[in-house]
């Protein structure tokens, strides 16, 4: 009878921590989730937005490949916190000319139209104001800056630096399946150059960005040049069609990711100046354009 009692207690105590279990799971970083058998999803549908940017950097029914540094997963999502993902959605709006500088935004507007709550959308303006794609203005709003030519050839004398820091180190530090993932962007880009595919080439563009990041395993490094990739994504954005040799660049991105994979250092700076010698002179051209 008293082994009864006990064993009777501890599968009670099992329930009772299975019920606490559960609880927990169905609410994380204030989001509704839905867990059985180990397994969690959103049943809110704050949790995953759509987006619109797939339509850009994703060739149509391709899947995500974390490997290779893109962050569309499912699983990635979910684990992004609502403030990340108001940051996404507003970042890509901006980037891809949705909000078009000058645009004057709110707080409450862009909560209403990407159903975020304030508290997220706040925590995103300031992210996206300390990256430079947006001004607040006390008691006025948010302005969503100005594109111009000249502040972007400033901004290139820092990517220079931190593009080739992080092109050399990468070269040395890559995983074997970061340098699997770099072969493989850079047979993308060269279809990309040899079909002149801008969707395609914005994908690989996006992807290979976060995979250069990863691979030099500078957390220093990575922050400071996750600063400028949203303003340089949207200057290109804006001006590719007009100025820009796209099968030439998709080569040039090519030749990064080769000599990143190889493990050359020196190959892999010297494809870094030259990649930037073009964006560069693209930049300029839009002056005179």
């Amino acid at each position: 009878m008293l082994g009864r009692k006990v064993a009777a207690r501890s599968q009670n105590g099992e329930g009772d921590g299975q019920h606490q279990r559960d609880e927990q799971c169905k609410r994380k970083d204030g989001v509704a989730w839905h867990c059985h058998d180990g397994s969690a999803r959103p049943l809110d549908p704050q949790a995953e937005p759509n987006s619109n940017i797939q339509d850009i950097y994703q060739l149509e029914g391709a899947d995500a490949d974390p490997s290779r540094g893109e962050e569309q997963a499912p699983s990635a999502r979910r684990a992004e916190s609502l403030t990340e993902q108001a940051y996404r959605v507003i970042e890509e709006q901006i980037v891809t000319l949705r909000l078009k500088p000058g645009d004057v935004l709110s707080e409450q507007s862009l909560s209403a139209t990407t159903k975020f709550g304030r508290t997220p959308i706040r925590e995103a303006l300031q992210r996206l104001s300390r990256e430079g794609l947006i001004t607040i203005l006390p008691r006025k709003g948010v302005l969503v800056s100005d594109i111009n030519p000249r502040n972007q050839l400033l901004l290139l004398e820092v990517r220079r630096e931190l593009e080739r820091l992080l092109s050399r180190t990468g070269a040395e530090r890559a995983t074997p399946e970061q340098r699997t993932a770099l072969q493989e962007i850079a047979r993308g880009m060269d279809q990309a150059a040899k079909h002149n595919d801008d969707i395609a080439f914005m994908r690989l563009d996006r992807e290979l960005n976060a995979l250069v990041i990863a691979a030099a395993h500078n957390d220093y490094a990575a922050r400071s040049m996750k600063l400028l990739q949203s303003l340089s994504r949207r200057f290109w954005y804006m001006h590719y069609r007009e100025a820009a040799d796209l099968p030439l660049c998709a080569r040039l991105h090519a030749n990064q990711a080769r000599a990143i994979a190889k493990g050359d250092a020196d190959a892999a700076g010297r494809a870094s100046d030259k990649l930037l010698d073009y964006v560069e002179s693209f930049t300029r051209a839009t002056v005179l354009a």
